[in-house]
């Protein structure tokens, strides 16, 4: 019986390499000098120190820039408020999103069952698991969970006839 996966993975080394091409931009543009902006990544989560507001705001931008061009998805990544530092400066906390929380599985379930595909969903862990008995009809439901508006980057993988 063919069947497919839906899941939410980074690539946490195209995520490092993201933040080296950024830091190596920092270095090297003018109105980032002698300034105390860095960003760093502890586990699943990134801190960006900047001087003022404008250069944290410009540094979230130059953040998602590097992650499009490393082919990770900027919908990856939850800013969180940002919060006073030491010595005047601000922080900001960036969650990385992994894995498919269990509302947003239970949703696509339901819109998956409610279209009446000739497939079957069921949740495994963090990842979604379809399958059915035509191809076709699994092709039509991964397009059917690209038309939904969820917030976090979905990866259809380990297709299978």
């Amino acid at each position: 019986m063919p069947s497919f996966d839906i899941v939410s993975r980074l690539d946490l080394a195209e995520v490092d390499n993201a933040l080296a091409g950024l830091a190596r931009e920092l270095a090297t543009r003018f109105d980032f000098k002698g300034s105390k902006s860095t960003v760093s990544r502890e586990e699943m989560a990134l801190t960006i120190v900047a001087d003022d507001d404008m250069k944290l705001r410009q540094m979230q931008e130059l953040l998602k820039g590097h992650m499009a061009r490393r082919k990770v998805d900027p919908a990856a990544l939850d800013f969180k408020p940002s919060e006073p530092a030491s010595g005047q400066t601000l922080r900001q906390v960036v969650a990385l999103k992994q894995g498919i929380a269990t509302d947003v599985a239970k949703s696509i379930v339901r819109t998956i069952k409610d279209s009446k595909l000739k497939v079957q969903a069921a949740i495994q862990g963090e990842e979604l698991r379809v399958s059915g008995k035509k191809r076709d009809d699994l092709q039509a439901a991964i397009q059917l969970v690209r038309g939904l508006k969820i917030e976090q980057p979905l990866q259809y993988v380990n297709f299978r006839d």
